[in-house]
């Protein structure tokens, strides 16, 4: 269904955390439709909603309020750089349903503070100002920028908790439709876990970057550091090619 055609969200009084299992409720631009109404139509789809549903009711708090984000403010036509994370922030008010941003306000992880340093190192760009935007890539998500995590919802103190319950087989079939679209894009692949997801691309047609994850723990690491890999200037020194006829 196309972002339009939704009813107001029940999740709106509740914003902090997902409210219900109701694919009904997180809109999608309308090219993302296709490949999502068949996941959640699928057998795997409806196990997810299904275990998604059970922790809901056994109390559990889960983040974020609106999993496909992403795919709301990012349309397919429209992505010209992927950023892939791994699964969602799992702390109260973190999480904005898009890889490696924050709500506006909130104090800065780690590895976004070192996105932020390379960002100035390899740009000149300063940090943005806190508390608005602060941490929030909103902006890079309507100018572009696919930010995908692999696991789109996780409990609250418990990373990787919803890892390998079907999020997956989505998110796969949407570096798949980004790999066969009509133009090319820049893939930032920071990290063993996104570049595992390097089979799905088609190198032939697209631009892939890799070092390693911004984490403090890897960021200054060989035999790839993440702060100094300059992928910020080479993504914007990238000429993309025009779509084909």
């Amino acid at each position: 269904m196309a972002q339009e055609e939704f009813p107001p969200r029940p999740d709106v009084a509740n914003p902090g955390q997902l409210m219900g299992a109701d694919p009904s409720n997180w809109p999608v631009a309308a090219d993302w439709a296709p490949i999502v109404d068949a996941f959640f139509a699928s057998a795997a789809g409806q196990s997810l909603l299904a275990f998604l549903r059970a922790r809901l009711d056994a109390g559990a708090v889960i983040f974020p309020p609106r999993p496909l984000r992403a795919l709301e403010l990012t349309p397919a036509q429209e992505v010209r750089v992927v950023i892939l994370g791994q699964d969602p922030y799992h702390g109260r008010g973190q999480g904005e349903g898009l890889a490696f941003s924050v709500a506006p306000g909130v104090a800065l992880p780690p590895s976004l503070r070192n996105i932020f340093k390379e960002l100035q190192r390899d740009l000149g760009t300063p940090p943005p100002k806190f508390p608005v935007p602060g941490g929030s890539l909103v902006n890079w998500a309507t100018h572009g920028v696919l930010l995908l995590n692999t696991c789109l919802t996780v409990e609250e103190g418990k990373p990787a908790s919803h890892a390998g319950k079907g999020w997956e087989m989505l998110t796969d079939s949407v570096i798949r439709q980004v790999s066969a679209g009509d133009h090319a894009v820049l893939f930032m692949l920071w990290g063993a876990h996104a570049q595992s997801k390097r089979v799905l691309i088609d190198e032939d047609r697209h631009r892939v970057l890799v070092a390693n994850h911004p984490s403090p723990l890897s960021a200054m690491r060989p035999p790839l550091p993440f702060i100094g890999c300059g992928h910020f200037s080479q993504a914007r020194e990238w000429r993309l090619p025009h779509p084909k006829a």
